[in-house]
């Protein structure tokens, strides 16, 4: 099981706005150019971002895209779960109905189990834990 393209680069694209934080918009083709992501991707990366109410934008000559909250603010869950959707080991876990067998099965126990750690880890990480670390990297 793999965390897909989506939910990475929505981090990548989303700690380069933590990185920009206060300092107004910045525009795509700079986010593109910084996280070495193509811009085409990051316009459909934005979108459920936006909707989700992570970013907003502005419109004009100093126009460009910006974190709605503070980075410490914003968890990894958040991010994961406005591009990805809900995050389950299992369909089984988010929708017990769709399977017979949910209330015996005691493989679905563990997949909800470790499904909630999963969550629990990336709800205790904010954008900021991010940028910390990515700073302890770079030194």
């Amino acid at each position: 099981m793999k965390l897909s393209t989506r939910g990475r680069y929505s981090t990548r694209l989303m700690m380069e706005l933590a990185l920009r934080f206060g300092k107004g918009p910045v525009l795509l083709k700079d986010i593109s150019k910084s996280q070495d992501i193509s811009l085409k991707y990051l316009g459909q990366l934005i979108i459920p971002l936006k909707i989700a109410g992570l970013i907003k934008s502005t419109r004009g000559s100093h126009g460009g895209y910006f974190l709605s909250r503070s980075p410490d603010k914003i968890s990894l869950s958040e991010v994961v779960t406005a591009v990805e959707g809900p995050i389950a080991f299992s369909e089984c876990v988010d929708s017990p109905d769709i399977c017979y067998r949910s209330k015996t099965c005691v493989a679905r126990e563990v997949w909800e189990k470790a499904s909630r750690q999963f969550n629990e880890t990336l709800d205790s990480i904010t954008l900021a834990d991010m940028l910390k670390r990515q700073e302890a990297k770079s030194g």
